[in-house]
């Protein structure tokens, strides 16, 4: 969720930069902001005690930001762990092209957020923000 949100930030920046409404001192400082923003997003997970790849799952999880008054944050955050481990295991090569595994993965976490009981109207989109984050963690790592 933050990167797809770094991203965006990025290509405005330089697309208001090639638009010549930023010089390159502006361009320049914008990016140093945006460095110190992911930093902060880097600490917040050290804080939490999650690995990058679990704060991906509970940046997910926690998209609605109404989740974070329906559950205590360590609920949140065993729920983060639980379904980085069991997305972790279950995963397979390509998995994210072949529609079989694709269901088997999409049943598992709507299996894992009904046990959490996590609030049915968040739920679908909930389901399509972790599946969308489960690819990009497959296209950046070794199964």
């Amino acid at each position: 969720m933050k990167s797809e949100k770094f991203s965006e930030k990025i290509q405005k920046i330089m697309n208001s930069y090639l638009n010549g409404m930023l010089s390159n001192e502006e361009v320049i400082e914008e990016l140093m902001k945006m460095a110190k923003d992911m930093a902060e997003a880097n600490k917040e997970g050290t804080a939490l005690n999650l690995s990058p790849e679990e704060v991906a799952f509970y940046d997910a999880l926690t998209k609605p930001e109404a989740v974070k008054d329906f559950y205590e944050n360590e609920q949140l955050l065993a729920m983060t762990k639980e379904l980085a481990d069991m997305l972790r295991r279950n995963r397979t090569i390509d998995w994210q092209k072949k529609e079989s595994a694709r269901a088997g993965m999409r049943k598992m976490i709507k299996r894992l957020l009904k046990k959490y009981d996590y609030p049915p109207e968040g739920r679908e989109d909930a389901v399509t923000t972790i599946l969308r984050q489960c690819e990009l963690w497959a296209d950046y790592s070794v199964v």
